[in-house]
């Protein structure tokens, strides 16, 4: 009788053991599916977050002048123009950068031209002497301008004035200062007349 009551109660002992141990195995079990389902559901929201790396669109652009290596090459969509001297092989020891946006974002079939120091020094000659030629011609039409403009006053005008005037040469003009010696000044410009020829002047 000892015994049995002995026996029976490590077997509920082991029994109650049993349950708590299934117990506890299915909680942890279910901890890690959970835990298991959230860090894959993490990756998935990783991964679609992630923008996807699309290639580079590519360009054409013409590369000349002052350059190693002229011609067209290919570069990503978005470079500089540095970066296209850069692909062509760096510049020449005499080329010029002073109006050159090294910054200037590519587009594709532009064209890029880099002048050599001498190329833009016979620049910058060519547009001083054509601002020089024009300042001159602005000069000359001034004058010129100035010119028709004056009145020459009839009465007092030396023959070399005289001779001045439009339609006037030397004969003229020294009609009419031997006019003047011989009849006084003119009265008004219908005395102009008496000398037989015609302008503009000053009474």
């Amino acid at each position: 009788m000892y015994n049995f009551k002995k026996n029976y109660k490590i077997i509920i002992v082991i029994i109650i053991a049993a349950i708590i141990a299934c117990t506890c195995y299915h909680i942890y079990a279910k901890e890690e599916n959970t835990k298991e389902t959230i860090d894959i559901d993490d990756n998935i929201e990783e991964e679609t977050e992630k923008p996807k790396k699309t290639e580079a669109e590519r360009i054409l652009v013409h590369i000349s002048g002052a350059v190693n290596q002229e011609g067209i090459i290919e570069m990503e969509e978005g470079s500089r123009i540095a970066d296209a001297i850069d692909k062509a092989g760096g510049l020449k020891e005499n080329a010029c950068l002073d109006d050159i946006n090294l910054a200037y974002k590519l587009e594709d079939g532009m064209k890029i031209d880099i002048p050599t120091k001498q190329e833009k020094q016979d620049e910058k000659d060519k547009k001083n002497e054509q601002e020089k030629q024009e300042y001159n011609s602005t000069q000359n039409n001034i004058i010129n301008k100035q010119k028709q403009n004056a009145k020459i006053n009839i009465n007092t005008a030396t023959q070399e004035q005289l001779e001045t005037l439009p339609g006037i040469g030397p004969s003229t003009a020294k009609k009419i200062i031997n006019y003047r010696k011989e009849n006084g000044k003119f009265n008004s410009i219908e005395d102009i007349k008496n000398v037989k020829r015609h302008w503009t002047c000053e009474i």
